[in-house]
């Protein structure tokens, strides 16, 4: 007979280690951002033991910041990921960089590495669709910039910042999100030996 499992516990019977995790927005705010983390919370800690050791927690860009993944993690003991382009799109509590990074750190136990997202902001013009008045038609348009989408590569000044914020912090994995891809991290690799030589060896 067929078995429904979930990822968390596919992930249990592959022998993956604690690092395989499964990531994890906190969801709507319904305009009360204090009842909502509750509620996250409150399900949370419903789950099995063996879907709760699986899920993690990230902070999003427009309504849950570093502040309140952390208020989760209080509650529940949820460990945390950190996304430094969220952190920049929302901080409404202006927590500083290495303190915000620090503290979602801290959330893995001993003998667990930690892992953070990074991504740079998209800065290239878009085109979009906008309806002429004159004829009810849609025409093209460029538009700005939004400072939430991923570019095609990371801006290497801005993760050689990360990387110095973090000095004397524990060690962690970064998940680069950029729509280039591998190219992407080659491209990095090579501009850290270029413009940091000294935090080059830090990427494996």
């Amino acid at each position: 007979a067929a078995e429904l499992i979930t990822q968390a516990e596919l992930l249990e019977r592959m022998g993956l280690g604690p690092e395989a995790v499964v990531v994890l927005h906190v969801g709507g705010v319904y305009e009360d951002r204090e009842a909502a983390r509750a509620r996250f919370a409150a399900a949370f800690e419903r789950l099995p033991t063996v879907a709760r050791h699986r899920l993690v927690v990230e902070n999003d860009d427009v309504r849950f910041s570093v502040a309140d993944t952390l208020w989760i993690h209080q509650r529940t003991g949820v460990r945390l990921i950190f996304d430094n382009l969220h952190h920049h799109n929302n901080n409404p509590e202006a927590m500083p960089l290495r303190a915000a990074l620090a503290a979602c750190l801290t959330t893995w136990p001993a003998g667990e590495r930690p892992k953070i997202h990074f991504s740079s902001p998209r800065t290239e013009m878009v085109t979009g669709e906008q309806r002429d008045p004159a004829t009810g038609r849609k025409r093209p348009t460029l538009q700005p910039p939004r400072w939430t989408n991923h570019s095609d590569y990371i801006h290497p000044f801005e993760f050689i910042g990360l990387l110095r914020e973090a000095a004397g912090l524990r060690d962690f994995d970064v998940m680069l999100e950029a729509k280039a891809k591998d190219l992407a991290l080659l491209r990095l690799r090579q501009d850290l030996q270029r413009y940091a030589p000294d935090l080059a060896g830090r990427l494996e």
